[in-house]
């Protein structure tokens, strides 16, 4: 039951939608200009919440992606061994798309509902070593 309500939480769409922050092309090219942030989060969930954690990243996750036009992945994924270690790819295509996803009623609402829940946060920032060839992986990729 758990591994069927964690595959249903690894989302990985690019919706775009015009009108919220920068111009679509604007995301674009700063995507393109090597711009983009990229950020590995390395949670830790407390064991007695995790299945209502998960349902709220979920939630959460599918909302940034819908209505966020900065926001280019939110890939949500636990260890095998050890599900309470949840990891997420986050990828924006700037600064200011992160710190506008970060003001959303979406993501202050994961926050306040999970701040019990979540045991340990690390935030990584990362840089993309090839990010012209990323775009081929959300085209690769058929759902």
């Amino acid at each position: 039951m758990l591994t069927k309500k964690l595959g249903l939480l690894l989302v990985l769409l690019h919706m775009p939608i015009i009108g919220l922050g920068q111009s679509d092309d604007a995301l674009k090219a700063d995507t393109y200009q090597g711009k983009m942030m990229v950020r590995i989060a390395e949670l830790e969930i407390e064991t007695d919440y995790l299945d209502e954690y998960l349902e709220i990243l979920k939630e959460e996750s599918e909302a940034s992606l819908r209505l966020e036009p900065g926001v280019i992945c939110i890939y949500p994924m636990f260890q095998k061994e050890n599900p309470t270690q949840i990891r997420l790819l986050e990828i924006y295509a700037n600064k200011e798309a992160y710190e506008s996803h970060l003001k959303t009623p979406h993501f202050q609402k994961y926050k306040s509902t999970t701040a019990e829940m979540v045991k340990d946060l690390k935030l990584i920032d990362m840089e993309a070593i090839d990010p012209e060839s990323m775009s081929m992986v959300f085209k690769k990729y058929k759902f």
